[in-house]
Formats: structure tokens, C-alpha cells, sequence
């Protein structure tokens, strides 16, 4: 069977979500997860555009082995140079130049000719092939561009050196019937397509992200550019578990594989979801919470007489147990170790122990612990193995006819215990307000947002924080079954990130 190229550009498109920030570590972290899950072409990020995401690009080539690690650039010379500085160590590094196509772009934009735009592409992507032989290029807004132009285009960067020729539906527009005749016209009119690998981006402002990229490939593209959850810019990228999962459980009408192990998707959805900040939505193809769970009665019978009936894909092909191992306080050491095996954590034998003393501790708090509640734990830990301030403890008082006071302990780096109490407008207030006293950085709180993880009364809440210093936002999250607590946990994430970062810069 042929194989579909798999592009993942969340590091980069996937960034710039309105309300996404990533620092050095996590862009890494999420890179090895990538690698982990077999993608072949990795987007670390857009060198020209800020020191930090040049780091990051630099630091992922030099970590990251096995996937080509992609840098993106303006078409012009400085931004090609700095692309090629970041992703030189790479062991299979590539350029990816992009320049607007359509004449709404051209007219509105960029103040020049069509000419002028086909003058520079192919100037652009010659100097990138002066540095490498892997050369990608876009023609911006192509789904809104005059198809015989992007011909034009394309066979001129082909002629210059360009080994993949993406089209990309920047803004969502297309629909599957008319991409699916763009590309084939490509392949109909560009008499060099032979010599590069045709690919797509496709944006989802209209919802049809993966079927105009499902379309593209049968149309005759071997390369979907794609991001985990399908995060981007506005509405969003094509979903990369969508594409794969769609191609894999419907090999039948397609007829294409891809390199990539499935049983990562789920982990890596959740790194993603948890370093980015942005949930995942029940319903969510896949990934969701929801998308292998049956409350109809109809439903749940035929899942239990033969699971075929209701499910056209195996949970555990995408990393997601079949069924679920239910948890309490008698639970032992071992056990928990198997089901974190089950849904893919591996912890140090450290780590191991900190996360069982946290799931007694639940245990007995609730009757049974779900798989959810075990994720939020080792999210907890997750988070906390970083930290430069570690809260040790928080107590409040408050009610209808008193004035919210909070009191906490911190340790710091040196092991120094630190203790401070403040008045506020509510408890969780007067609990910023102190760690704020203590630590001392001056920031701004932009976003508070609680949801439950899982049903019921006992239930585990999760905290999302945004806090914004000196122009850069910060995102932290806690979890508890006391809310409060897990307000004060999702702030110190957040302090402890910005901490991180500063002392990153520094160095």
C-alpha cells in the first residue's frame, strides 16, 4: 500500500491558538511525544519570529532524531537564514517557505503582482536549497487563488529545487468537491509534479478540515499537514487522530497506511491538552471523553453482546483501554501500577510512590476511582516534578458574614519554609493574594476557569489559570476534590512555569 506522509504542525500552527503558549521544555516534550507516535515530519516552530521559538526549533533538532524536523520562513532572505541556523543540527532538517498566492492576499496585503510573487518564490526557494536538499513550499490562500497561478508557482519552485509543494486552505473556505478538483488539476497541469511530493494544510473555519484532506489524498496528495486535537488558529487545523484513524479503519475505500503507532494517540492528545491548556470536548472524534462510551440502553447491549455493533474502532487501537479496571482504597501498589501501564504512563520508581500516596489519599475520599480521576493524578505529578515552590499547605476561612482569610506554606528551592496569610474578596482571592506575598512576582491574573473531571459529588475539580508578566501568558492547572486547593495548585503551576522561564533567560 502506498503511505500518506504524515506532517504535524502543532508545535507551530498549532501555537498559534489564540491563548496557546509554550515554553522551551514543553515544545520539547511534546516533540519526543511526536516522535513517539511515529510522525514523519515534525513543524518545531517559525525561527524568524522571536528567540524563543528559534531556542525551541534549535533545541528539538538537536533532541529529536528520528522525524524531519521542518522549520517555517517568510520568503525572504533573513527569515531562510535564521531557519536554516535553527534546524542545521537536525538530522533530517527541512525548510518550509510560504508566500501569499491569492490575489485577495496579493491586492489587500502585500501590495504586489502576481509576477513579482512568482519572481520571489522561486528566488526564495533557491536560497533555501544553497543550504539543504529538502525544500517545501507554499502558496498561501491557495484555495482562494486562481487555480492556472498556482500552477504557474508551483512549477517554478519545483524547477528551483522545492521537493514538496503544499497547498494550503489557510482560511477554511474550500469544499471537499472543489480541493479535491484543485489538486487534481495540479497534478493535471504542473508537468514536473513528478519530481516533489504533493501536500495539504487545511484549516477547519467551516468544519471540513479533514475531509477536504481525506479528499486531497484520494485525489492524489501523499502529505496531510495536521495538528493533535486538531488545535490552531482560529477554528482550528485538520485533527491528525481524525485523518490517521479515518484512513486506517476505512483502509478499505482509501488504500493508503501511515507510519504512525496508534496506540499513542490518546497519551499524546493528553500531553498536548495538558501543556497547551486547551480541554479536549467530550464529543471530540477519537479523543474525547466521550467517544467510546455508551449511555443508550440499545447502545450498551449491543456493545455487550458484541462490541462490533456499536464501536467501528477498537479503544485500545488509539491507547484507550477496552474496559475500566474500577479503583479503591484497598487497591494495592501493584494494581495501580498495571492500570497506569494500561493507559500508558511509565513513572520512575519516585514517581511511582508519590502518585500512589496521592491516589490513597483519594481513595479515601471517594468510593472508586475512575480512570479520569487516575489521569488528573498524574497530571499532578506531572506537574509538580518541576516545580522551583512547592505548596505544602492551604487553609481558609470564609463564609456569608466574614471576611475571606487564607493562610499558606510554601517550600522554596533551598527547603525553607515559607508562611504568609491575606485577606481577599473570596477565598480564592485571599489565597493568590498570599502566595503573591510570598513569592513575590509581580502578574495578572487573565483567565479562571473550573470544570469536574469526573461525576458526582465527590468528584475531582480541575483548575485552569492564565496569568500574564511582562507580555507573556503563563497557563497553570490543579486538580482536587477541594476546589480551593486545586485553585491554589493551578496558580503555583502557573508562578512555578513563569519562574522556570526567567531563570531560562537568564542563562
Amino acid at each position: 500500500m502506498e503511505r500518506v506522509i504524515i506532517f504535524d504542525t502543532t508545535l507551530r500552527d498549532g501555537e498559534q491558538a489564540a491563548g496557546a503558549a509554550l515554553n522551551v521544555h514543553e515544545k520539547l516534550e511534546i516533540a519526543q511525544q511526536l516522535e513517539k507516535l511515529g510522525v514523519d515530519v515534525i513543524e518545531a516552530g517559525f525561527p524568524i519570529s522571536s528567540p524563543g521559538d528559534f531556542k525551541a526549533v534549535r533545541t528539538i533538532a538537536r533532541e529529536v532524531r528520528q522525524p524531519i524536523i521542518c522549520a517555517l520562513s517568510h520568503a525572504n532572505p533573513e527569515a531562510i537564514d535564521r531557519a536554516w541556523e535553527a534546524v542545521k543540527e537536525a538530522s533530517q532538517p527541512r525548510i518550509h517557505v510560504f508566500l501569499s498566492a491569492s490575489d485577495i492576499h496579493l491586492f489587500y496585503q502585500l501590495k504586489k503582482s502576481r509576477e513579482e510573487i512568482l519572481e520571489i518564490s522561486r528566488d526564495m526557494v533557491a536560497r533555501a536549497k544553497k543550504y539543504l536538499s529538502d525544500v517545501e513550499f507554499s502558496p498561501m490562500d491557495a484555495s482562494r487563488s486562481e487555480p492556472t497561478f498556482i500552477y504557474r508557482i508551483l512549477e517554478a519552485v519545483i524547477d528551483a529545487g522545492a521537493t514538496t509543494v503544499n497547498i494550503p486552505d489557510t482560511v477554511g473556505y474550500a469544499i471537499p468537491q472543489e480541493f479535491g478538483d484543485l489538486i487534481e488539476g495540479i497534478f493535471n497541469n504542473v508537468p514536473n509534479t513528478h519530481r516533489a511530493i504533493v501536500s495539504v494544510h487545511c484549516h477547519n473555519d467551516l468544519g471540513l478540515a479533514v475531509a477536504n484532506s481525506l479528499e486531497a489524498i484520494r485525489r492524489g496528495a501523499r502529505q496531510v499537514e495536521c495538528t493533535i486535537n486538531g488545535i490552531g488558529e482560529r477554528a482550528g487545523n485538520a485533527s491528525l487522530e481524525e485523518i490517521v484513524m479515518a484512513l486506517k479503519t476505512r483502509n478499505d475505500f482509501f488504500g493508503f497506511t501511515t507510519n504512525i503507532n496508534t496506540t499513542q494517540i490518546y497519551k499524546t492528545s493528553r500531553v498536548v491538552s495538558e501543556l497547551t491548556g486547551f480541554l479536549v470536548q467530550p464529543n471530540k472524534a477519537i479523543v474525547g471523553a466521550n467517544a467510546f462510551r455508551h449511555q443508550s440502553g440499545i447502545h450498551q447491549d449491543g456493545v455487550i453482546k458484541k462490541a462490533i455493533t456499536y464501536e467501528i474502532i477498537d479503544p485500545k487501537t488509539v491507547g484507550i483501554p477496552a474496559s475500566s479496571l474500577v479503583l479503591g482504597k484497598l487497591s494495592g501498589r501493584h494494581a495501580f501500577k498495571e492500570r497506569l501501564a494500561e493507559l500508558g504512563y511509565s513513572l520512575s520508581d519516585e514517581a511511582l510512590d508519590h502518585a500512589f500516596t496521592s491516589f490513597k489519599e483519594l481513595a479515601d475520599k471517594k468510593k472508586e476511582v475512575t480512570d479520569k480521576d487516575i489521569e488528573s493524578l498524574i497530571a499532578e505529578e506531572l506537574r509538580t516534578a518541576s516545580e522551583v515552590y512547592h505548596l505544602d499547605h492551604v487553609e481558609v476561612s470564609c463564609g456569608n458574614r466574614s471576611i475571606p482569610t487564607a493562610t499558606v506554606r510554601l517550600i522554596a528551592p533551598d527547603g525553607q519554609v515559607l508562611a504568609d496569610a491575606a485577606l481577599g474578596t473570596g477565598p480564592v482571592d485571599a489565597v493568590y493574594k498570599a502566595i503573591n506575598r510570598i513569592i513575590g512576582v509581580p502578574n495578572q491574573l487573565t483567565e479562571f476557569t473550573v470544570k469536574s473531571v469526573t461525576e458526582g459529588v465527590d468528584a475531582i475539580g480541575e483548575v485552569l489559570i492564565r496569568i500574564e508578566s511582562g507580555g507573556v501568558t503563563y497557563t497553570g492547572r490543579g486538580a482536587s476534590t477541594d476546589i480551593i486547593v486545586a485553585s491554589a495548585k493551578a496558580y503555583m503551576n502557573a508562578l512555578n512555569r513563569l519562574l522556570i522561564a526567567k531563570g531560562s533567560n537568564k542563562k
